[in-house]
């Protein structure tokens, strides 16, 4: 596969390293983005997971709570302009609530129920009269529903939709697990876990981070010259520095006064309150943003 500038510069921005050795991971895992992201992490070149979900994209997320139920949804629109226009985000909350009131299981099953404020419409039909209206590309990306079975959720947004988080908490409900709720539910959106506890750790994404470590590693001549009972011993101190960023109950509690207080703790220290789930939702996770040249733009306008 031919390797563009284009391919290159978006490895570079994703990960950090430098020109030649992203065109080099290109093309060594043949124009494979992900595959280079994790070659480049492998030989220590990148090492910040977190630049390969670069968020991009424009638009709005919202979340609803209705007693046990609640909802989020994310709406993607073109342009940060729009995103901050009264009509969108008074659409995007509709589509919140259509969410809420919603069985669909799929995408595909949402857009083709009948809209809540327009039953004569469909809700894919109700998306494009809000295109039309605004004369921008919109699109509802994604959506999901949350229900506490044996407790009560709470609802987090942050940086006016740009992130929005669903807590599902097991356990009495009353003012202070509320409170201490919302501040886990601040921890979420702050600090990005991927998982609950250790517990819930997906085995496949574990293993994969246990080679990555090993190449890297293997790929450090002064770590590799270590015994292999040593550079085990490192592999597993690694691999428990990544659960305390992974998993929410083991993160450092943000607000903790002695910057050691775990989550876990942290909420023992309150009362009969524990985590069942959560989702986080950011706007334009994982999706490319187009890229504007004014410049072009004019020009053709002008005809030259």
């Amino acid at each position: 596969m031919a390797i563009t500038a284009a391919m290159v510069k978006e490895l570079r921005e994703m990960t950090g390293a430098g020109m030649m050795d992203c065109k080099k991971a290109l093309g060594e895992t043949n124009g494979d983005m992900d595959a280079a992201v994790t070659y480049l992490r492998e030989k220590g070149i990148s090492k910040a997971e977190k630049k390969a979900s670069r968020i991009a994209a424009e638009g709005l997320c919202c979340a609803v709570v209705d007693g046990k139920n609640a909802a989020v949804v994310e709406v993607n629109s073109e342009t940060d302009f729009v995103a901050k226009n009264d009509i969108f985000k008074e659409y995007v909350g509709q589509v919140a609530a259509q969410a809420l009131s919603s069985n669909a299981s799929d995408m595909d099953a949402f857009m083709a129920e009948a809209w809540n404020a327009d039953s004569s419409k469909t809700v894919k039909d109700a998306l494009t009269d809000k295109v039309a209206v605004i004369g921008e590309n919109l699109k509802i990306r994604r959506f999901e529903k949350v229900t506490a079975e044996d407790g009560f959720v709470v609802s987090y947004i942050h940086g006016g939709g740009r992130i929005a988080v669903l807590l599902s908490m097991k356990g009495e409900e009353n003012d202070a697990t509320k409170e201490a709720a919302m501040n886990v539910a601040m921890q979420i959106a702050a600090m990005n876990p991927k998982y609950v506890s250790q517990a819930d750790v997906d085995q496949d994404y574990l293993k994969s981070e246990e080679n990555i470590i090993r190449e890297q590693i293997a790929n450090d001549p002064a770590e590799a010259a270590k015994p292999d009972k040593v550079k085990e011993g490192m592999i597993k101190g690694r691999i428990s520095k990544l659960m305390k960023e992974v998993c929410l109950l083991d993160q450092v509690y943000v607000r903790a006064e002695d910057g050691k207080q775990s989550v876990a703790k942290y909420l023992e220290s309150v009362g009969n309150a524990t985590v069942a789930s959560f989702v986080r939702f950011e706007t334009g996770e994982g999706l490319e943003k187009k890229e504007e040249n004014f410049a072009e733009e004019v020009a053709k306008q002008m005809g030259q």
